[in-house]
């Protein structure tokens, strides 16, 4: 069913998620700060819109892509709550943290709207094919209504439990690609300095018990595995100052709740050296130059 959609936050990853849904023939709103995220957007067929108030005015369902907790609580509680119509559906994309959602949440239920947390995963080029995958957190019933919309946007929409536990796991699962990438570049440069031919290791690691997603999927040697954002000097992707952010969050929400997190841990800290070094806008794969002294 067609629906119309108010779109809040047109970057790399928002962008391409709104064109989806305009390709699955939903009516879209669209608001931005950057002018060019704004004239990118109406090319694709979005109406565009002055505020966040403005797109929110009149939709069935507002879509946040925000960078962090502080820009969704203010747009909600600032503009979309009061410009949104009687029974519209908030559904925020951001990845932030868990207790600035569930404060979100509890305001929305407040005022009589259901509001889910969908984080994506997939990164830019998911995003533009249409291809994410969302973790959802909400109510059964705002859970229901949110999935058809979501999956205009992605290939997988798993209901993560209640509000706040998509966002809880999102950090997990970056958590554990930021700790695993880190060691999957370990392997490959002490490979190297012992001897040992990279695409060799890479043969036997890929079938053996070394076996990860960072190592077969998302290959941080160029030449090695499957096309990667490696083979294109570490550009795209995602990037180096995303992964600290949810290293951040992660790491944050572990102290608040007393889990023992020393991998995910030592991730954020190496992610940090790594972004000193002026890598941030690089993919986070390129952790191996660090590691390798270049």
């Amino acid at each position: 069913m067609s629906q119309t959609i108010a779109f809040i936050g047109l970057g790399n990853m928002g962008g391409g998620m709104a064109a989806n849904l305009l390709k699955n023939g939903h009516a879209v709103r669209a608001f931005d700060l950057s002018e060019d995220a704004l004239a990118k957007a109406e090319e694709a067929g979005a109406v565009r819109a002055s505020s966040a108030a403005d797109a929110t005015a009149g939709a069935d369902v507002v879509v946040t892509m925000l960078p962090a907790g502080k820009h969704v609580e203010a747009v909600y509680t600032g503009e979309v709550f009061a410009a949104a119509r009687a029974g519209a559906l908030f559904l925020d994309c951001s990845t932030i943290d868990v207790t600035t959602a569930r404060r979100v949440a509890d305001a929305a239920a407040a005022k009589g709207f259901e509001m889910v947390d969908a984080p994506v995963s997939g990164g830019i080029a998911a995003a533009h094919g249409g291809t994410l995958t969302f973790m959802v957190g909400g109510t059964d019933p705002a859970f229901a209504r949110a999935r058809p919309i979501l999956s205009a946007m992605g290939k997988a929409v798993i209901h993560a439990g209640a509000a706040g536990n998509g966002q809880a796991a999102k950090i997990c699962n970056n958590m554990l690609l930021g700790a695993t990438m880190i060691a999957t570049c370990e392997a490959f440069a002490m490979a190297r300095r012992l001897g040992l031919d990279p695409q060799t290791f890479y043969d036997i690691s890929s079938v053996s018990s070394g076996q990860s997603w960072s190592m077969t999927s998302y290959c941080p040697l160029p030449g090695v595995g499957p096309q990667t954002p490696a083979d294109n000097g570490y550009q795209g992707g995602f990037a180096t100052a995303l992964m600290l952010k949810d290293l951040k969050l992660a790491t944050e929400a572990a102290a608040s709740v007393g889990a023992s997190v020393p991998m995910g841990n030592a991730a954020e800290a190496l992610y940090q050296l790594l972004a000193n070094r002026g890598e941030g806008g690089r993919d986070f794969s390129v952790m191996i130059e660090m590691l390798e002294g270049k």
